[in-house]
């Protein structure tokens, strides 16, 4: 792994207050939602919280009862974390921690890993694959893996760059080029961070098509796969995903044994 600072965290290093801001973390009851929903009865069940960021998912989700564990790379967006935490007056395992890295095994009954929570911010798609190893790795046999991640069929019909434009994000995005044979979109990002400073990235995300998500999770031993549109706030297994949705929604079975 690079020690070199890579744009994502660079970028998370200190923005977890104004993250709190922007317009995509006002969805968090309706995705919880639809959490709950797909794990069935009961809050018994524990729940990794990859690339947790602010605890948005996290905070909602042990709120309802669930023991959560949420990782982060970036210091700045766990201390905001913990904050939400004990200002709703739950427990949760915060940790510091690599995706690419987690120390788990077959310690939980779901994994969620949302609004390109670590994946596909990765440099390499065998980075990106890492992560979905040890999410896989961390399930117990039949565990729940739900995450979103960049539809590839969105940016062969329409512009990465107007819809960022039209996003309504702090973020400010120039110099798009979405590469056909590595399926990244590589652009300039600018921002201000917490501390009022104008901070300017080169980034690149890999975006997927829904064959290559489900011949990745098959490869790791994920039995029952389903990929559906990822709505704001309103998750539905009844959204299909076409070229116009941004995000795919994957909901992954891992097998029992």
């Amino acid at each position: 792994m690079s020690t070199r600072q890579q744009w994502y965290q660079a970028l998370f290093e200190n923005y977890g207050r104004r993250y709190e801001g922007e317009c995509y973390v006002h969805g968090t009851v309706g995705e919880c939602d639809f959490i709950e929903r797909e794990l069935g009865a009961g809050t018994s069940k524990t729940i990794l919280d990859i690339g947790c960021g602010t605890g948005r998912h996290a905070v909602e989700l042990a709120r309802r009862g669930y023991a959560v564990t949420g990782i982060d790379l970036s210091e700045s967006m766990l201390a905001v974390a913990k904050e939400k935490a004990a200002k709703a007056g739950v427990i949760i395992d915060f940790r510091r921690c690599d995706a690419r890295a987690m120390p788990f095994a077959g310690e939980f009954d779901a994994a969620i890993m949302l609004c390109e929570g670590a994946f596909p911010l990765m440099e390499t798609d065998a980075m990106n694959f890492q992560i979905l190893q040890n999410a896989a790795k961390a399930l117990k046999p039949g565990g729940t893996f739900i995450f979103t991640t960049l539809n590839g069929l969105f940016p062969l019909f329409h512009s990465v760059k107007d819809f960022m434009a039209a996003s309504g994000d702090d973020m400010a995005t120039r110099d798009h080029s979405f590469d056909l044979m590595t399926f990244r979109d590589h652009n300039t990002t600018t921002f201000t961070d917490d501390d009022g400073n104008e901070i300017e990235l080169t980034c690149n995300e890999r975006y997927y098509v829904p064959s290559e998500i489900t011949w990745l999770l098959t490869s790791l031993g994920f039995a029952q796969i389903d990929i559906f549109a990822a709505a704001l706030g309103a998750f539905s297994r009844n959204d299909k995903l076409t070229p116009d949705d941004f995000e795919m929604l994957v909901v992954a079975q891992k097998q029992n044994s």
